[in-house]
């Protein structure tokens, strides 16, 4: 079985940021979903840039949408059958650990966001999965692109999980602007909850699993996803 991951991340992971808050997320979807969601989301980002007179070519991120924007995707796109929202976001201020290393702390995120927020709800699919995750670039180096991918299949190595993971610029890949709306919207659930709290009011938690480090305190879907 095929799962797809599109994966966007919030905040900074910088070890000299002030940002409070950093967040990996996104969204998963089964493969007999995955081009109906970035149909319909590609349908709607096209609508609004013809009503704003914005180039078609043009990326639209999460910070540049208006509110009723954000609601009006969310309310379509929560209604697909196998789509489900996740964002692990962590509260810097309060880890024990400081993040020295960027690259190495990211891929440790992701792999936290699929253990807390993919896997619990899946693990009743008892036969072999593969995870084809889609990113955006980051700005990394040759050297680092299988890094996460090589992370992620040694740590679930006695598993039947085994992971792929794609890198795209997110200029032309609807998946992972789809990404960056969801963990942008998770990240300001706890940086600034009144810049996204008219739009928490539309979402469908049957349809979303949010987990916070450290604690790991979870909101959201709890249910197993069926095979």
């Amino acid at each position: 079985m095929v799962i797809n991951v599109y994966l966007d991340e919030s905040g900074s992971i910088h070890k000299n940021s002030k940002s409070a808050f950093f967040a990996v997320g996104g969204y998963f979807t089964f493969l007999s979903d995955k081009n109906k969601v970035i149909s319909r989301y590609k349908k709607i980002n096209k609508e609004i840039k013809n009503q704003k007179k914005i180039p078609l070519e043009t990326e639209i991120k999460a910070t540049q949408m208006e509110e009723k924007e954000k609601i009006y995707i969310f309310k379509e796109i929560q209604a697909i059958s196998s789509f489900y929202g996740f964002s692990k976001v962590f509260a810097k201020r309060k880890m024990r650990k400081e993040i020295i290393t960027s690259n190495i702390f990211y891929n440790y995120a992701v792999k936290l966001a699929f253990n807390d927020c993919i896997i619990p709800l899946i693990n009743d699919i008892k036969e072999k999965i593969t995870f084809i995750i889609s990113c955006d670039m980051r700005n990394l180096k040759v050297k680092e692109l299988k890094d996460l991918e090589n992370y992620l299949n040694q740590e679930f190595l006695d598993t039947r999980y085994t992971f792929k993971v794609q890198y795209f610029d997110s200029k032309y890949n609807y998946g992972i602007q789809l990404a960056d709306l969801i963990v942008n919207t998770f990240y300001n659930y706890y940086k600034d909850y009144n810049f996204i709290k008219e739009v928490i009011k539309y979402l469908n938690f049957r349809k979303f699993r949010l987990s916070l480090f450290p604690g790991h305190i979870m909101r959201g879907r709890i249910n197993k996803i069926g095979p």
